[in-house]
C-alpha cells in the first residue's frame, strides 16, 4: 500500500474517533443537570448535539462544550435548554428559543459570578473598595494596550470605591507574551509590579530581552535576581495557574475584566464602565 493510501484512510479515522468521542459525552464540561433525568436529560443532549453553538465555532453546542469548555456561548446556551426542558418546553419551542438568544446582544454583564483568587496578586486601589474589578490581560495583546490608560481613568474617578486585580493571561498566538508576565511577576517580587506594568505596555508590542533588561535597570531592580528568577522560569508555573483560573472562569481572549465576579461583556473603556459602575453597583463618582 502506498503511503498516500495509508494516510488517508487513516486521516479519515481519526476525523471520525475525534466526532464519536463527543458525541458520546452524556456529560459535557460545565452542564449543570439539575432537574433533569433519564429521557427528558436525552431529549435536552440531543438539542445540545443538534443546534449549533453561536460564537462563530461552526460546531455544536455540546460539541463545543466537550472542545472548547471555555466558551462562555455554549454555555450559555446549554443552560437554556436545560432551563426551559425544566420548565417543560418541547423541543421546537426549544430550538426556536435559541435562534432568539443567539441574536440577543449579550447583556453588560453576566448574571453568573464566578470566584476567582485574589490571593498574591497585584492591586491598584483601596483595600475595602466596594467593588473589585479583575482583569486578565496579555504584555503582547494591543487590546489590553489601549485598556491601560481606560483603566486609570476609571480608577481615577472611584478613587475610594474601586480596586483592580491584575491577572495572567498571555495567549500562545503572541510569542513574548509568556516572557513578559513571568518578568512582570519578577518585578512584583521586588515591589515594582506596576511600574514594570506600565513600562511594558508603554513600549509595547518590543518584549525582548533587552528592552524589559532596560526597564528592570530603570526600576532599579536588583539584577542578579531579576536574571536569576527569569532563568529558572520561577514564576512559570503561577502564570500557568492564572491561565487555567480563567479559562475555568470563562475567558477566551483579552482583555476580560470580571466586577465582583461578574464578567464584563463590552469594551473596557470609561464611557461603557462608568454607567454600569453607578446602575448595577451604586456607586458615586469622588
Amino acid at each position: 500500500m502506498s503511503f498516500r493510501k495509508f494516510v488517508l484512510p487513516f486521516f479519515v479515522a481519526v476525523l471520525c474517533l475525534g466526532q464519536a468521542t463527543w458525541q458520546a459525552e452524556t456529560n459535557p464540561p460545565g452542564v449543570d443537570w439539575a432537574g433533569l433525568t433519564g429521557a427528558k436529560k436525552t431529549a435536552a443532549l440531543r438539542v445540545m448535539q443538534t443546534e449549533q453553538c453561536d460564537c462563530g465555532c461552526n460546531m455544536k453546542i455540546a460539541e463545543c462544550r466537550v472542545k472548547d469548555p471555555s466558551c462562555g456561548d455554549s454555555k450559555k446556551l446549554a443552560k437554556a435548554v436545560v432551563k426551559e426542558t425544566v420548565e417543560g418546553k418541547d423541543a421546537a419551542f426549544i430550538r426556536a428559543d435559541l435562534k432568539r438568544i443567539a441574536t440577543e446582544p449579550p447583556p453588560t454583564l453576566d448574571d453568573e459570578t464566578v470566584k476567582i483568587s485574589l490571593a498574591g496578586d497585584p492591586v491598584r486601589g483601596p483595600d475595602n473598595a466596594k467593588l473589585t474589578i479583575v482583569e486578565f490581560s496579555d504584555f503582547q495583546c494591543p487590546y489590553c494596550s489601549k485598556a491601560v490608560e481606560e483603566a486609570k481613568e476609571v480608577l481615577r474617578r472611584f478613587p475610594k470605591d474601586v480596586k483592580l486585580v491584575f491577572k495572567q493571561f498571555p495567549l500562545d498566538s503572541h510569542s513574548d507574551a509568556e516572557f513578559g508576565a513571568e518578568a512582570a511577576l519578577a518585578a512584583q517580587a521586588q515591589g515594582k509590579f506596576w511600574e514594570m506594568h506600565d513600562l511594558l505596555y508603554a513600549g509595547f508590542p518590543d518584549l525582548t530581552k533587552a528592552r524589559v533588561d532596560a526597564y528592570a535597570r530603570q526600576l532599579k531592580l536588583d539584577m542578579n535576581r531579576f536574571h536569576a528568577d527569569l532563568a529558572s522560569h520561577k514564576y512559570k508555573a503561577r502564570v500557568q495557574a492564572e491561565e487555567k483560573e480563567g479559562e475555568d472562569a470563562g475567558v477566551a481572549g483579552t482583555p476580560t475584566f470580571f466586577f465582583n465576579g461578574r464578567k464584563f461583556n463590552q469594551t473596557f473603556a470609561a464611557q461603557s464602565v462608568v454607567p454600569v459602575l453607578k446602575k448595577d453597583f451604586g456607586l458615586k463618582e469622588n
